[in-house]
């Protein structure tokens, strides 16, 4: 064994653990882009335009179109409440990404089964377009997921305490004082 083997191994290790946190942060960070083009789609659609991103978010845009509908019939009071029910929606989205990016392996599988049961209203209208790119947007937050759980194994693994051998173990090097 060479004398900078050791050091290449720590490079390597350390190189590998910036790749995973790499991964982890740009998994959560696909909540954030999905909060906001949703936010963004929904105050477009409530403003009476009819364009949007394709990464928003199903249910957000049911919402809005439900209360342009009752908007007509009861007034603006609908699409005021759509926006707090989007509000609502899009910041747990952003919650999720938040911790997400901290390594919270729950937040990340609670935002993906979400946005997999909203990728399934785009099933039922047979958006194709919106259901490739839910598929992709759901895989890399599932290579994130993966690299959190990598990156929490390796913690868990480098912080785990070996206890010392008993005395009688130590042999002649044991202290003085220790006494079984």
């Amino acid at each position: 064994m060479g004398l900078f083997d050791n050091n290449n191994t720590l490079i390597a290790e350390l190189d590998e653990r910036a790749a995973l946190e790499e991964r982890c942060r740009s998994g959560a960070r696909w909540f954030y882009w999905i909060a906001a083009l949703s936010l963004l789609t929904s105050l477009v659609s409530l403003s009476g335009n009819q364009w949007g991103f394709i990464l928003s978010l199903g249910v957000t845009q049911v919402i809005d179109a439900l209360a342009a509908g009752l908007a007509e019939g009861v007034g603006n009071a609908a699409k005021v409440v759509a926006l707090a029910l989007d509000l609502s929606i899009v910041g747990a989205f952003a919650l999720a990404g938040y911790l997400s990016e901290r390594r919270h392996t729950w937040a990340f599988v609670t935002g993906m089964v979400f946005y997999a049961l909203d990728s399934l209203l785009f099933v039922y209208v047979a958006d194709w377009l919106g259901i490739a790119f839910h598929a992709f947007a759901l895989y890399c937050m599932f290579t994130g997921l993966r690299a959190c759980l990598k990156l929490g194994a390796a913690t868990r693994e480098a912080t785990s305490v070996v206890p010392p051998p008993p005395l009688a173990e130590q042999g002649a090097d044991a202290p003085a004082h220790a006494t079984p």
